[in-house]
């Protein structure tokens, strides 16, 4: 079993690939938008990408799901658990397989078995591990939003972020529910969650990438033995602001299209940006703050800080390609997230942002 681990810092987000070295087919677990990331470890394995699938319809980052099995004719599997509202808008397109509790996804001799752990969210599923060319028992766990290492996803934000009133304490109940069923598992399974330390889905994990069930029974405090009660007002106690963004990038995963191939790649270095000149079909946004703008920006560039960039997004042209960068790279991810989750498909961002452009001895205006 070939098992690879990919992390985006900027959004302290986790995805995975897992292949099957006898029949060189793989799958790939909850893939961002830069699907070249995917395709290039694949063929650096000399695997096949075949099935592509998520734990759950993310609130925090766009799906790149869709895409990637676009790109390489891989089968797609989705959740069909949590009842309506929760099912994906695309569940029953050619191509794309519902997901329940019980279900196993066979990758060679890789199998991924579907657990059904909601409250994070109410179609949240988890996938158990098994090298069946090791051994016939699971290896370990990915588990998405559902447990970190030393927390768990958190359950309010259908209604602090998503506006659903009244849910965040039934979500906080169904949690303390999987987390009693999973704890039944055994010690030795390996946790790979979704996220790290920075991420807004949790607020006390840990940076490690990894842990075991067993040292979660006594390090992760959301696993240890507590009433009910007492576990939703901990849950729910503390919890960070909901990103604005995050409500309209669940509709946007829920319901995300086939994306259209774009003309430029997602990810640009600066002389692709510096190639382009003052071209009528790009636009230049800067999402540092005004002190940064002041010290030095990019020629031709309009300035909108990101904490403001929602509140703006009418003053932005959907003709044309946007490319968007920051210092180093951190908030311009943040900010094509939320651009992709309002609707706008032809979006960019420089590579490694202001820092990487003036390194390279590209222009610079004040």
């Amino acid at each position: 079993m070939i098992f690879r681990r990919f992390y985006d810092d900027s959004l302290a987000q986790a995805s995975y690939m897992i292949a099957c070295e006898r029949s060189s087919e793989a799958i790939v677990v909850d893939p961002n938008m830069d699907i070249e990331t995917y395709l290039r470890a694949a063929r650096d394995e000399g695997v096949r990408i075949t099935a592509v699938t998520e734990t759950h319809i993310h609130a925090d980052f766009a799906s790149g799901t869709r895409a990637l099995a676009a790109t390489t004719g891989a089968q797609v599997h989705v959740s069909g658990e949590g009842g309506e509202g929760w099912q994906y808008s695309f569940a029953r397109e050619p191509g794309v397989n519902n997901l329940h509790a019980g279900d196993e996804i066979t990758i060679g001799m890789v199998r991924l078995d579907v657990l059904h752990t909601p409250g994070h969210t109410p179609e949240h599923l988890t996938f158990l591990l098994t090298d069946r060319a090791r051994s016939d028992v699971p290896v370990g766990a990915l588990t998405g939003d559902f447990i970190f290492v030393g927390d768990v996803g958190r359950p309010d934000l259908l209604e602090r972020a998503a506006g659903q009133l009244g849910t965040m304490r039934a979500a906080a109940a169904s949690l303390y529910a999987s987390i009693q069923a999973f704890k039944q598992l055994p010690d030795h399974l390996q946790i790979w969650p979704g996220h790290g330390a920075g991420s807004a889905c949790g607020k006390a994990m840990s940076s490690a990438s990894q842990s075991t069930l067993g040292y979660e029974r006594v390090a992760n405090w959301a696993l240890a033995p507590m009433a009910e009660a007492e576990f939703i007002e901990r849950v729910l106690e503390g919890q960070p602001p909901a990103p604005p963004y995050f409500g309209a990038m669940k509709a946007r995963n829920r319901d995300a299209t086939v994306p259209r191939t774009l003309a430029l790649p997602r990810m640009m270095t600066g002389d692709e940006v510096a190639g382009l000149g003052a071209s009528a079909n790009a636009l230049i946004i800067d999402v540092r703050n005004d002190d940064e703008w002041r010290r030095g920006h990019i020629p031709g560039a309009t300035l909108i800080p990101l904490p403001t960039l929602h509140t703006r997004l009418d003053e932005i042209p959907r003709d044309r390609a946007i490319i968007l960068h920051c210092q180093r790279g951190s908030r311009s991810a943040v900010a094509a997230a939320t651009l992709d989750a309002f609707g706008f498909d032809d979006v960019h961002e420089l590579s490694g942002g202001m820092s990487a452009w003036e390194a390279a001895g590209h222009p610079v205006a004040t």
